[in-house]
């Protein structure tokens, strides 16, 4: 008996010396790095591409114990085939989101990893240069899970408040937006980027007595215009000896956004891509140039009635700083370089040169 009591009590202390071990090995692997901790905001940058990246930046940040057990966690979590032995070289991409999250240093790697798992509360949201409303609303509503009626509204309501806003006031940059934002407000986050960042311009249109809707319908067409930004003073000073000459502007891009308008719109409503013909921006065609719109501007002297596209700021400065020159024309060549000429015959002359 004596011997069986002895042995009863070695297996219950091996037994609570391994679990023990293990529970204490647990947290060391698998475990919170604090105790408790309140839950913050925690903004993934999108400079974190790939899971090596975001369980250093985890650890960083406070939020890891221990990198490899969080990989175990990680991705077991998101059902990935990972045999354990495995998990040390593994690199796993677009499997997560950069953007916001809730997290918190009191939640251990098996939350963490739901929480990531869960996608992001916050997206981010790239806008480029150059883009009209509807491809900005074709991004937005890719990343943030609109609805088809919600992206029209976007187009059609939102972002159509009066006429000095139907176009080229919705900043181009790089934003953090929630996912159950309104399309509505997401409008009003891009106007109030642009008048942020158009303040300091606006002050030298007034002083050069020029309304700034001007300044956005030149800078909308640079945009589109120019094979980079060391085109745009150039550019603009070509648009501006053209407008004060009294002289139409003749710019293809001007074409492209009616065309644009016409191919993938059904009246008023947006039809959407499945409509598409070319897709945006496509290179004009004679016929096109020859269609009446208030925006054909070989038809039509002056600017169009509202510009072109949500131009940077780059586009905005060489509107309002216009290189001083003798040019009326430009054209690029097949490497994109621009050359300009003072005359049509010049013009004729370098479309020779560079184009045939």
């Amino acid at each position: 008996m004596k011997k069986f009591k002895l042995l009863a009590i070695l297996v219950v202390a091996v037994a609570v010396i391994v679990a023990v071990v293990g529970y204490f090995w647990y947290q060391t692997i698998f475990g919170a790095p604090q105790g408790r901790a309140e839950t913050e905001q925690v903004i993934v940058p999108l400079s974190v591409s790939d899971s090596n990246d975001l369980i250093a930046f985890l650890k960083d940040k406070g939020f890891i114990k221990n990198e490899y057990g969080f990989k175990i966690a990680f991705y077991k979590t998101l059902g990935l085939d990972v045999a354990i032995g495995k998990v040390s070289n593994t690199i796993c991409q677009d499997c997560f989101l950069p953007g916001a999250y809730k997290l918190s240093k009191s939640m251990n790697a098996w939350e963490i990893s739901r929480a990531i798992k869960n996608q992001p509360y916050m997206k981010w949201v790239i806008l480029s240069e150059g883009w009209r409303k509807e491809q900005m609303a074709e991004e937005l509503a890719s990343t943030l899970g609109w609805s088809d009626k919600e992206k029209g509204d976007w187009i059609e309501k939102n972002t159509a408040m009066d006429s000095d806003h139907i176009e080229g006031v919705y900043f181009p940059d790089t934003y953090l937006i929630p996912v159950d934002e309104t399309p509505s407000a997401t409008a009003e986050r891009l106007r109030k980027k642009f008048e942020e960042e158009f303040a300091p311009y606006a002050q030298d249109a007034i002083k050069q007595n020029v309304k700034w809707t001007t300044i956005i319908k030149i800078a909308s067409i640079i945009q589109r215009e120019a094979g980079g930004k060391d085109d745009m003073p150039l550019i603009s000073g070509i648009i501006w000896n053209r407008l004060l000459a009294g002289q139409r502007l003749e710019i293809d891009a001007t074409v492209q956004y009616f065309v644009d308008t016409r191919n993938n719109y059904n009246g008023d409503e947006y039809v959407g891509e499945d409509a598409r013909v070319n897709g945006w921006w496509q290179p004009p065609k004679l016929a096109d140039i020859r269609t009446a719109s208030p925006y054909n501007t070989y038809l039509n002297s002056g600017l169009p009635p509202h510009p072109i596209c949500n131009p940077g700021l780059e586009a905005i400065k060489a509107a309002l700083n216009p290189t001083q020159t003798e040019c009326f024309f430009y054209l690029h060549d097949s490497s994109g370089n621009i050359h300009c000429a003072k005359t049509y015959a010049e013009h004729l002359a370098n479309i020779a040169k560079y184009l045939k």
